[in-house]
């Protein structure tokens, strides 16, 4: 730094806020500045940087499982509000595992991160309230939480309320809930919206099979399960906890010869890219995906970086259904 302002022209301070308040810098001086670091190769080291600060520019997201397509996208949101005030983000894979998730908000707490996202595996992790005690800011995401943090969800209850509502509409009675484990928030939620559906209506059963995780190859085990049940007691539609696990149960119903939605109607959760474009286009309780993201890490940014009055808020959007051809019958088809 010393070398660029000695090139410069200018003062070290002035080179320190080009790096780091560059709103407190003429224009004229900010790209002189630019202009001899790009010259010069200078790059500032950061770790240094955070030594003296006691901080980093970064953000951090705990996510629950990158390889589900809802959480990259909700990622998504999360980076756009990241880049808006040139901050780093950090993805961390817990993989739906509560040792990993422990493991990553102990090291992230080491980094300084300047604030911490999460979908929790649990939420009762005492470590995530231990990382806002000790002054890291913490939001969670796509789960609701407890006043000490900011939280970000949809309403997962009325989702598999809606998803179930719209079966029992097209007529079905007995219905097959697909998910799990039961110690996820979302999917004891789905469950709890879809009860809610089933009890008030009259003859409707709702038939829970509980997945050991939530992708493709649990449903497609589910499809295994439901097509191996005796006729008179095989579901005619099912509620999947995420479009991964719909779109297992769909690829398993094919290859079995069976027909979506005349043998078994299949309604998933997310909305995620590949749902409209599944052989069959798959019904789906859609949920802002992006805007999740977007909202926590402004939260989050807010509480970081605010003047101390920041006020927690538990954010809930509404989900919607969006109908597609895995549980719509042509008209005048007899089901």
């Amino acid at each position: 730094m010393k070398d660029v302002a000695l090139q410069a022209g200018v003062s070290l301070g002035t080179v320190s806020n080009v790096l780091n308040r560059p709103e407190l810098v003429s224009e004229h001086t900010r790209q002189r500045v630019l202009a001899t670091i790009e010259a010069m190769g200078f790059v500032r080291n950061e770790s240094a940087r955070q030594l003296r600060g006691g901080g980093s520019r970064t953000l951090a997201y705990v996510v629950l499982d990158t390889s589900n397509p809802f959480f990259t996208d909700v990622a998504e949101g999360v980076q756009e509000a990241a880049d808006a005030v040139g901050l780093a983000l950090f993805l961390c894979n817990s993989a739906e595992d509560a040792g990993r998730q422990a493991g990553f908000l102990d090291l992230l707490e080491q980094q300084r991160v300047e604030g911490v996202l999460i979908t929790p595996v649990d939420a009762g992790d005492p470590r995530i309230a231990a990382l806002s005690r000790r002054g890291t800011p913490v939001v969670v995401v796509d789960r609701g939480a407890g006043p000490g943090h900011c939280s970000v969800t949809v309403d997962d209850v009325l989702g598999g309320d809606l998803a179930v509502t719209h079966l029992l509409e097209s007529g079905h009675r007995r219905i097959a809930f697909v998910g799990g484990p039961r110690a996820i928030g979302q999917v004891a939620d789905r469950i709890s919206g879809a009860e809610a559906a089933t009890a008030r209506t009259s003859g409707a059963e709702l038939v829970v099979i509980e997945t050991a995780a939530l992708n493709v190859a649990e449903g497609r085990r589910a499809g295994e399960r439901i097509a191996g049940m005796p006729a008179a007691r095989r579901p005619t539609a099912a509620f999947c906890a995420n479009d991964l696990l719909a779109l297992g149960l769909l690829q398993q119903m094919v290859r079995l010869g069976m027909r979506v939605p005349d043998d078994l109607a299949i309604v998933g959760y997310d909305d995620i890219e590949f749902a409209e474009a599944a052989a069959v286009p798959l019904t789906s309780v859609s949920q802002p995906r992006q805007l999740l993201g977007r909202t926590a890490a402004e939260l989050l940014l807010d509480e970081a970086r605010g003047t101390g009055d920041h006020d927690h808020q538990q954010v809930v959007f509404a989900p919607e259904l969006v109908v597609r051809a895995s549980t719509h019958l042509p008209p005048g088809a007899v089901r």
